[in-house]
């Protein structure tokens, strides 16, 4: 019998969610994924040491020697992205996400000018923008910013996903692809309830997605749904048949490693049968949603909140090791 990895990607593309290119190496997914947090990680591995000094030195050598350690830190946060990304597309045959500042979530202008600045560092380096995926957190000002990117023909990832009001939103926008967190969705709700633990089918987090996947196949959006942020197996089995989902490598051992049947949970015939609910979400009606959804309004902050802890966490770790090149 096969192992449970190989049966989901026959059903669902499986997509590594690091910043570790071994990783990448050793699942092949069709596409991978990076945030704020991954790349930080990633950045801190021994084996990925050139890679950071040489994004360090040419930060450097763009904004000249008068340029404060600090200044250079954080053109080279910017970059370093990238760099990571260009080193994942040399393995998987599909798109790499890199993520936009965090600390621009609110920001729709400067949204739209760090993702065009973003593809045009890929596209200097020779790929294509039909292989990146920008990332930019699901707020309604994020949503609008990847709406003017996706008219450029630049294709976007809205992240931090918890509610339905923002999957709706970002679909009626003309998004490429959203992620939904559901690990982070059933961590809300265990901490809410007091509950230690949710069954696999009934797992909030499980059924966010599921509900947005029929909505978005009864009514023909053609934005992607890849589910993201797993706690266990369990969740990613439940949701066998969804469009894409982002991985961790422990996750993704664990599948491989796993004998068994997997059944396809979502399916699109059977969302067109369903009686759903049409909704026309515009700002004021995001607004009123995201109000009454506590779950949505505490993760997305708490997420927009990590990621930026994340990269003023980086870009102290490559201020520092640019000290330690220039001494």
């Amino acid at each position: 019998m096969a192992n449970l990895l190989d049966q989901l990607k026959a059903v669902t593309v499986a997509v590594a969610d690091t910043g570790d290119i071994a990783a990448i190496e050793k699942f092949t997914p069709r596409d991978a994924t990076t945030n704020p947090s991954l790349i930080t990680a990633a950045a801190q591995m021994p084996q990925y040491q050139a890679i950071v000094d040489d994004t360090l030195k040419g930060a450097r050598e763009t904004l000249g020697a008068t340029a404060s350690d600090k200044e250079v830190a954080s053109l080279a946060f910017d970059r370093l992205a990238v760099s990571f990304g260009l080193k994942i597309l040399e393995i998987v045959p599909g798109r790499v996400s890199t993520e936009v500042d965090a600390r621009l979530s609110f920001d729709t202008d400067a949204s739209i000018a760090k993702g065009r600045d973003l593809i045009e560092q890929y596209e200097a380096a020779g790929v294509s923008r039909e292989r990146v995926l920008i990332k930019v957190a699901a707020t309604w000002e994020g949503i609008q910013a990847a709406k003017v990117l996706e008219e450029e023909g630049i294709h976007t990832n809205l992240t931090l996903i918890f509610g339905k009001h923002q999957a709706i939103a970002c679909a009626q926008n003309g998004i490429t692809l959203i992620s939904p967190f559901v690990g982070r969705i059933l961590d809300w709700y265990k901490k809410d309830t007091g509950r230690d633990s949710y069954e696999p089918a009934e797992d909030p987090g499980v059924v966010s997605v599921t509900e947005i996947y029929n909505y978005y196949k009864k009514f023909d959006f053609k934005t992607e749904i890849m589910g993201a942020s797993f706690r266990n197996i369990g969740e990613i089995i439940e949701l066998a048949g969804c469009d894409l989902l982002t991985i961790a490598p422990a996750l993704l051992s664990e599948l491989q490693s796993t004998e068994g049947e997997l059944v396809r949970k979502l399916d699109p015939v059977a969302a067109k049968a369903m009686d759903i609910e049409e909704i026309n979400v515009d700002k004021a009606t995001f607004d009123k949603m995201h109000a009454v959804d506590r779950m949505a309004t505490d993760k997305l902050a708490e997420g927009i909140k990590g990621f930026e802890k994340a990269i003023i966490t980086l870009e102290e770790i490559l201020s520092k090791r640019l000290a330690e090149l220039e001494a």
